[in-house]
């Protein structure tokens, strides 16, 4: 019988996402990329499916090394809208900054440099809407004044998710954390409606 077809324990799953987790910190996989992958590997019930996972990862990865694009420390919009996504290279401290303004600080298919993250958000009449994978151990706290602070969707962090601090300081404004699943597609405001369940 090939070993591929035998059922798989919790102990090779957990294997798996360790792995997945040592390609994320060098830069292969982009924590939308992980959390999808960390999915499939819980999923994962036979050796065969469970290679799927790395199929395309080295067997070993290399201890993790600095990529060649220079990290995203700030994100800031005064009196206009600032959108920040794509393949961003996050540091271990990032700031966003919202001053009658509004960001769109989208955080899928960042590519992290640390285990933990800090993301600290400044805002003063504005709006700030944060974008993370539902699998991504997000943590939201810190002071806001005349204005709220929302933390939205489903909390499911895998066991060796990356974990990302924010921490929020408001004045007259708004700051949304959004947990988005892997599946969600579309606009931020499809987005948004998805994760609310509207």
């Amino acid at each position: 019988m090939n070993e591929l077809s035998l059922r798989v324990s919790d102990a090779e799953r957990e294997l798996a996402v360790a792995a997945l987790r040592e390609h994320l910190l060098a830069g292969r996989l982009t924590l939308e990329e992980f959390s999808e992958r960390v999915g499939a590997a819980y999923e994962a019930r036979t050796g065969h499916e469970l290679v799927q996972v790395n199929a395309d990862l080295p067997d070993t990865p290399p201890a993790a090394t600095a990529a060649a694009r220079r990290p995203s420390r700030l994100t800031a919009a005064i009196f206009s809208h600032v959108v920040r996504r794509g393949r961003l290279r996050l540091p271990k401290r990032t700031f966003a900054f919202s001053g009658f303004g509004d960001v769109d600080l989208d955080l899928r298919e960042a590519r992290i440099d640390n285990a933990l993250t800090m993301v600290r958000v400044f805002v003063f009449f504005g709006n700030v809407d944060v974008y993370v994978p539902e699998a991504v151990d997000v943590d939201v706290g810190g002071l806001t004044i005349f204005g709220h602070r929302r933390d939205w969707g489903r909390a499911a962090p895998a066991a060796d998710a990356p974990a990302i601090r924010a921490r929020v300081f408001g004045l007259f404004g708004t700051v949304d954390v959004w947990r988005v699943p892997p599946k969600a597609q579309g606009n931020y405001r499809e987005l948004i409606k998805q994760v609310r369940g509207d």
